[in-house]
């Protein structure tokens, strides 16, 4: 644990909104892809948090807390077909499969996520600030 666990638990936070944002990249880039490296149509990536208490709870310390990503799952809504008869996936009736990810919805998670990484940061440098000058109280 460091000098100030404000900033610990900024920084698990930061490294968990950092793949949050990678997922996004990801399901934005996969966006109109009707097709995997199975060959299966691409589905939107969830990132799922959770809170890891560490040891320093042991000891009645409530300074032990850290945000993880406990894993990263696909999203279960259904694939959207659209008619697209020239495709060279497209069924019978001209219908292709396509991914379930929502550039809008992407944006959003994005934004949010920027947002969080930010404030994140502004708690990691206020915690320095504040040692900073907790140094120069002590000269």
């Amino acid at each position: 644990m460091g000098m100030i666990p404000g900033i610990d638990l900024s920084s698990s936070a930061l490294d968990a909104e950092r793949t949050r944002l990678d997922v996004i990249a990801g399901n934005l880039a996969n966006a109109q892809n009707t097709s995997d490296a199975t060959g299966n149509v691409y589905r939107r990536k969830m990132v799922v948090f959770e809170s890891k208490l560490s040891d320093a709870m042991a000891t009645g310390s409530a300074t032990g807390s850290q945000v993880q990503v406990a894993r990263i799952v696909d999203d279960p809504s259904p694939l959207p077909k659209i008619y697209m008869p020239g495709n060279p996936q497209a069924d019978s009736k001209g219908m292709v499969q396509m991914p379930n990810v929502n550039p809008l919805d992407e944006m959003v998670d994005m934004m949010t996520a920027s947002r969080s990484y930010q404030a994140n940061l502004q708690v990691i440098q206020t915690g320095r600030s504040m040692f900073e000058e907790s140094l120069k109280i002590a000269e």
